[in-house]
């Protein structure tokens, strides 16, 4: 009997060759865009999974009133860990981490650049780095000790033992290799190089900030069988407990599970808002489910549209004794074999685009055959996806009534509504919804990119101030002046795209006493507004030739301004982390770091700040030169002064366009999946267009002989597609509505939702199911009468 029915299914496929390749391509490109998406769900649900310990690795968070509401964000001070282990006996081990930054690792003649993080002697045992060489309980204990990736030895070293070996790290002091680890996956929420003890820096314990720093990630490894609740509680009023302000300011601590930092780390008002990873992979896993949904609609609207070519095979079966169960089987058998074949075809164009896909995602996909859950997934899809699409389809052509059928009484349903009307308004509405979000995306992006961002980032770079740099600046910048490489030069604590520093506390005259408005805070020598280009409202910039006391000085801008309402702010003092500062100018509003969000105010404080350190050089290249040659020249300065350390210099216009990165690849993924999905249900429109110019055939012919023109007929067979498609767009317009201005909520810099896109997206809709279906329509139209009334 199976054999009977894959007969069959093999002869159906082969007399509509034409309508059998749209149902295998529609659905072949829609399960390999679901294996795509789930290949990608599948990578970000598995971050961290590979630590041993992971049910009981928690990080410790912060939670305490600002500007009115709760906020919450990760790093402590570098006290708490060893607070944690003494205070709290539930705790079996607190480690605390950082980043060490790009350090100089030389071994004999090569010199290369490693990105590492400073942590405490357990680490290793705490998170689960499997050691390939050494002692994984005393790798770190000694303060000169490096554990090395498996690459970064190789790199160092090569195939030999690198257990023993001297790395001098930042051409400074000199580091024994006391580990090898394997390197990294991608998956971790930790990404290094190299390990250093915590006790490598020169103030290990962080006594030169006491509690007030909040820049060290800390986290802890609970007891067996320790009771959560109990260690929340005590945990949650830590820090009041050795920090009056901190009790004042009724400041909390809590513990976040290691299972919940990738997906849900997204707080408003200091608990969890569902935002952050989690809404992403939602968000795609519906569109995964969408765009497979919309492919199996082609497959049941194509299938149930050609229902009468075999209701007397139907029929016949029945009346020679065939059950209903039977003909239900054969159905979804034929559809479960289609859905066999696309598998097929799916498979091959998910190899063919898994490349591309892994670099829009920047991830390393891929499907491993080797696996037999690989298979078993794929086989389960197959079959999932063939059941899906054939179920509706079996059901109703297993419906007909054998004497209606053998009478040729039963008729084709031309009722206002039907299934496949319905089915195909469905398609339409997500395809729709998809393209208006896709447009929105964009104009967000666009917006935010044209913002105003209150300096000039071309021909500014930045340079750290490594080694001989600091000691060798002066001259540094006054040859990179006088050789006309650059017009301006300033020392800063960070990048100009960057924020790293920030908090509140700061006192000035008239200030509201329940005012706790958070400030950024940045730092300079002198020369930052013509170095950077800040524009100036009133006052000046800093000027230590002119104006000594300017080391004490005050920048702030325009969103600082109207916090402090001063009328006459130029002169006026501002404490900040015990000192006192003297507002010399007033700048136009800065984004420093996120471009989506509301001016922040910003404290820029002279060369006396002594707690953000001036480690970054910011040089304004000169642009009456050629820009490679002002490279190339300032090279050969850097190397004069600082001959151990390369010429590492970043362009901020770069640094601060990957600030888009993230966003534009959501808007590359939104638009790849609504062409996805706009295609498949072209292909659906195109396979219908043609049943019905072949169903309509005696009537095309006749009409024609009537003296219907080639546009009447034209229009006859597209305006009821063109109906159904303007019917999706009135759905999905106000799901498109909600769906955008939710999304853009998470910006405070943010375009209108506007008419515009709208318009946009349903005129673009009704014009490419308009050509989909007017190319079959013409044919109909051009097709000779004659042969068409003598079809039958």
């Amino acid at each position: 009997m199976v054999r009977n029915f894959l007969k069959i299914a093999g002869r159906h496929m082969l007399n509509s060759k034409g309508f059998s390749f749209i149902n295998i391509a529609g659905l072949a490109i829609g399960m390999a865009s679901a294996i795509l998406i789930l290949l990608w769900i599948q990578d970000e649900r598995s971050y961290d999974n590979f630590h041993e310990k992971k049910d009981r690795i928690y990080e410790v968070w912060n939670r305490v009133a600002s500007e009115g509401k709760l906020s919450s964000w990760s790093g402590v001070s570098a006290l708490t860990g060893p607070v944690l282990e003494n205070d709290l006996p539930e705790v079996e081990k607190a480690v605390r981490v950082k980043a060490n930054g790009s350090l100089l690792f030389t071994v004999g003649e090569k010199k290369v650049n490693q990105s590492g993080l400073l942590v405490d002697e357990g680490f290793l045992q705490m998170f689960t780095f499997p050691m390939l060489t050494g002692n994984l309980a005393t790798a770190l204990r000694d303060k000169h000790s490096v554990v090395l990736t498996e690459k970064s030895a190789k790199t160092f070293f090569g195939d030999g033992n690198a257990l023993g070996k001297l790395v001098k790290i930042d051409n400074g002091e000199l580091f024994t290799v006391t580990g090898i680890v394997k390197d990294p996956p991608r998956n971790s929420y930790f990404s290094f190089d190299y390990l250093v003890p915590w006790a490598a820096q020169e103030n290990p314990n962080g006594s030169e900030f006491g509690w007030n720093d909040n820049g060290t990630n800390t986290f802890l490894l609970l007891k067996e069988n320790a009771d959560f609740a109990v260690m929340s509680g005590k945990l949650k009023d830590l820090k009041q407990r050795y920090d009056g302000e901190a009790k004042t300011l009724k400041w909390e601590f809590f513990a976040y599970p290691m299972a919940r930092w990738r997906m849900y780390s997204s707080f408003t008002n200091g608990v969890e808002d569902g935002g952050g990873r989690i809404a992403l992979i939602r968000l795609f896993a519906v569109i995964a489910g969408f765009i497979l949904l919309i492919a199996c609609i082609n497959f049941m609207n194509m299938t149930t549209a050609r229902s009468e070519k075999r209701a007397k095979e139907v029929g016949i079966r029945k009346v020679s004794g065939a059950r209903k169960g039977a003909l239900v089987f054969q159905f979804v058998g034929e559809s479960v074999c289609t859905a066999l074949l696309a598998g097929i075809m799916a498979v091959v164009i998910v190899m063919g685009c898994m490349p591309a896909f892994n670099q829009l995602t920047e991830k390393d996909l891929f499907l491993d055959f080797t696996n037999v859950y690989t298979w078993l997934a794929l086989g389960g899809f197959v079959l999932f996806t063939g059941l899906l699409a054939g179920s509706y389809p079996a059901f109703f052509l297993s419906a007909y009534k054998p004497l209606s059928v053998l009478k040729g009484t039963f008729k084709r349903s031309n009722a206002l509504v039907t299934p496949r009307k319905v089915l195909v308004i469905f398609q339409f509405t997500i395809a729709i919804f998809l393209i208006i979000c896709t447009i929105i995306v964009k104009r967000q992006i666009n917006h935010v990119q044209a913002r105003e961002v209150g300096y000039e980032r071309d021909h500014l770079i930045y340079h750290f101030l490594t080694d001989d740099i600091s000691r060798n600046y002066a001259l540094i910048k006054n040859e990179l002046i006088q050789s006309g490489v650059a017009t301006s030069v300033a020392k800063t604590n960070a990048p100009l795209t960057e924020r790293w520093s920030g908090g509140w506390g700061q006192n000035w005259q008239g200030k509201d006493p329940n005012d706790n408005t958070s400030f950024d805070r940045y730092a300079t020598d002198e020369g930052l507004g013509v170095t950077a280009g800040l524009q100036f409202i009133e006052g000046r910039d800093f000027d230590l030739q002119k104006f000594p006391s300017d080391s004490l000085g005050l920048i702030i801008n325009e969103a600082a301004l109207k916090v402090m309402r001063f009328k006459q702010p130029i002169g006026q003092i501002v404490s900040d982390l015990g000192t006192d500062w003297h507002v010399i100018g007033v700048i136009k509003d800065v984004v420093l770091k996120n471009p989506y969000e509301s001016a922040r105010p910003i404290l820029i404080c002279g060369a006396k700040s002594s707690f953000l350190g001036l480690n970054v050089m910011q040089i304004r290249l000169n642009d009456k030169n050629d820009v490679a040659v002002n490279l190339q020249k300032a090279e050969a300065i850097f190397h004069k002064y600082n001959p151990e350390f390369p010429f590492e210099y970043k362009f901020v216009d770069e640094e601060y366009a990957r600030k888009f990165d993230s966003v534009q690849r959501l808007g590359t993924l939104s638009a790849l999946f609504a062409g996805l999905t706009i295609f498949i249900s072209c292909l659906g429109l195109l396979g219908l267009a043609m049943y019905m110019a072949e169903t309509r055939i005696r009537e095309i012919g006749i009409r024609k002989v009537l003296g219907a023109s080639v546009l009447n007929i034209t229009v006859l067979l597209s305006r009821d597609f063109v109906a159904l498609v303007a019917i999706a767009f009135v759905l999905a317009a106000p799901l498109a509505y909600w769906g955008v201005s939710q999304w853009l909520m998470d910006f405070s810099y943010r375009v209108s939702v506007g008419w515009q896109s709208f318009a946009l997206a349903g005129c673009a809709s009704v014009l490419i199911a308009l050509l989909t279906v007017s190319f079959q329509s013409v044919k109909a139209a051009l097709a000779n009468p004659v042969r068409n009334l003598k079809v039958e």
